[in-house]
């Protein structure tokens, strides 16, 4: 069977689990510590493997000293956390980056496919090889915060350009899912709403890269316990900011208590509208299940601050928590661009491909 039989829908749906699971490979390299464990790229230690002895890696930067750890030439690695690199690398170089190649030539001769498609799937390209760019800065800039911020942000994006894809081939084939059959009023109306969430969510996820990457920044509020260092910060309801670097976590604490209030009363108005208006309630649904998640999430944020210790956060189960705060704080605002980029099927494609929702009858 040639390429150009693979169902599209198909092929971009599994490059949206592979693209998720890079994704998450990349958070248990945070957590553990080892994003440096590469030092160069895309070699390993000039190598193409991960199980690279300390005297081999105290060997390599004598030898290379521009490459010197920003810990010191000292510092070395454990095999599993250069493997966490290396398998990270792996899925992204030899996987993702040739699945979407293929994916976007497919697109290009499925006729059945729209013009929208094609340019989303181009972009995805475009989006696949500057994240491969802004993985090499990475490396050379020692996961500074504001690299390792911008390497998931410009991730997250690419995915969405993925879910864009699959939702509109889809369409352009009548395969709408029922899980998108919005009721198209209620849509328009909420579109441009959506989006505002979709961008609260995302500033309240970067942020929290932000923290997590800055030394000393998860220990912004101390780590004095409850109720000093979570809810409340050094044991003020409020405290001043004069290092926006060092107090970064106050900073996203309060965005994400804004977001938070924000989703809290858009529960609420969408639950109203659909109530008084009978309009149908699957838009309400998607709304109230970000914000479980999202208020979910900020029950784990204050959990992980308050495990904090004196000389560090412990790598064991504490850690598997940053991990999982990380994804879901992802998994929130992957629900409500998705949301947006349905809805945008629904406004600007009419009720050629969809119905009004049935789900409240």
């Amino acid at each position: 069977m040639g390429f150009e039989r693979v169902k599209v829908e198909k092929l971009t749906a599994a490059i949206i689990a592979l693209t998720i699971i890079v994704i998450a490979a990349g958070g248990v390299i945070r957590i553990y510590d080892a994003g440096e464990s590469c030092p160069d790229w895309p070699t390993c230690f000039g190598t193409w493997g991960f199980d690279i002895s300390e005297e081999d890696q105290t060997k390599w930067f004598e030898e290379n000293p521009d490459e010197t750890d920003s810990r010191g030439s000292w510092h070395t690695y454990t095999s599993f956390q250069i493997f966490t690199e290396w398998i990270h690398r792996l899925l992204a170089g030899t996987l993702l980056g040739p699945l979407v190649l293929l994916n976007w030539w497919i697109i290009r001769k499925d006729e059945e496919l729209s013009r929208e498609v094609k340019l989303v799937s181009s972009a995805s390209v475009i989006l696949i090889l500057w994240q491969g760019f802004l993985g090499f800065v990475t490396v050379k800039m020692d996961n500074l915060h504001w690299s390792v911020a911008l390497h998931l942000s410009s991730a997250l994006l690419f995915l969405m350009s993925l879910i864009w894809i699959w939702l509109s081939s889809l369409r352009d084939k009548d395969e709408v899912p029922n899980w998108i059959m919005f009721d198209p009023i209620l849509a328009r109306k909420w579109k441009n709403r959506v989006a505002l969430l979709s961008l609260g969510t995302f500033i309240a996820l970067f942020i929290g890269v932000f923290v997590s990457t800055t030394p000393g920044a998860n220990q912004g509020c101390g780590v004095l316990g409850f109720p000093n260092s979570w809810p409340l910060c050094n044991s003020s309801l409020i405290e001043k900011v004069t290092d926006y670097q060092a107090q970064s976590q106050i900073i996203h604490r309060l965005i994400v208590s804004v977001v938070g209030l924000i989703l809290v009363f858009t529960c609420y108005i969408i639950w109203k509208e659909s109530r008084d208006e009978e309009y149908g309630s699957l838009i309400c649904k998607w709304i109230w299940l970000a914000t479980i998640l999202y208020f979910l999430n900020m029950g784990l944020g204050g959990l992980y601050v308050l495990s904090a210790k004196l000389d560090g956060f412990e790598i064991t189960y504490f850690e598997l928590l940053s991990l999982v705060h990380l994804m879901i704080a992802s998994l929130t605002f992957i629900i409500i661009t998705t949301l947006l980029l349905a809805i945008n099927i629904v406004t600007l494609y009419g009720n050629k491909y969809l119905t009004h929702d049935t789900s409240s009858q």
